[in-house]
């Protein structure tokens, strides 16, 4: 299948989509507490969405019935959001996808509640780090693999693994469609497979494990975990590659 190329006008429909989640994730991280529940978040974003103007495009979409992803401590991604309370020391991630007149938006956070430890602050900068490397890394012509190859590189030297089997992915008219973007080199070289052009807009979502790149889905048949069974972190923003280079449409 192709990668679709957008037109300026379908890149602002994107934008506009993609900030609506910006400012829910926003409002979700300064305003989430210990003493809250997952279902209390998921509550929270899915009105704050709804009162921007959007659906929340998480509900519903393959069956999963939230319109957040909370993805609590060892939760890499997909948590389903229940009366888990959130406790001080805890990570959380969240992500959230929406829908504006037929055009989506998606992306991603891992927040501290409250006060946490050292390790988790240094876990939850990698997914964040790794992200915005790869978005400055970013140049019309370089090769997608080539990318995937560079943010394992650099999750890696931090000490990390990357979670396999699970990827960033085009967005559009769609929430999902192609490419493919693993947070590793998958497949080949580097230098096979089809080239990132200008138009093209995809999400990227780096999920960091500590020591075992392996997932293992919950009871849930949602939930992904590390097979270390250790905390993770997961960031993710919507890019378009504009001007030969790529540009955040996920932020505030």
């Amino acid at each position: 299948m192709a990668i679709v190329l957008r037109k300026p006008d379908e890149i602002s429909k994107l934008r506009d989509a993609s900030l609506v989640v910006a400012k829910t994730l926003d409002y979700l991280k300064n305003n989430v507490k210990p003493g809250m529940t997952l279902l209390d978040v998921d509550k929270m974003g899915d009105d704050y969405l709804v009162n921007l103007g959007a659906r929340p495009s998480f509900k519903g979409l393959y069956g999963f019935p939230n319109a957040v992803c909370t993805s609590l401590n060892e939760i890499v991604i997909h948590g389903i959001p229940d009366d888990t309370v959130l406790k001080e020391g805890d990570i959380l991630g969240i992500d959230i996808g929406s829908e504006v007149d037929g055009w989506y938006g998606d992306a991603a956070i891992t927040m501290p509640i409250g006060k946490i430890s050292k390790e988790d602050e240094d876990l939850i900068a990698c997914s964040r780090d790794a992200l915005y490397y790869a978005i400055d890394i970013i140049k019309e012509g370089m090769r997608f693999k080539e990318l995937s190859q560079a943010i394992e590189k650099f999750i890696v030297a931090r000490g990390y693994q990357p979670l396999i089997r699970f990827c960033g992915h085009g967005i559009g008219r769609k929430p999902h469609g192609e490419p493919e973007i693993p947070n590793y080199l998958d497949n080949g070289s580097a230098k096979s497979g089809p080239k990132i052009k200008n138009g093209m807009v995809f999400c990227l979502e780096p999920m960091i494990c500590q020591k075992d790149r392996e997932p293992v889905i919950l009871d849930d048949e949602w939930s992904v975990v590390s097979q270390d069974g250790l905390r993770t972190s997961h960031y993710e923003h919507t890019i378009a590659v504009i001007n030969g280079k790529a540009e955040v449409l996920s932020q505030i």
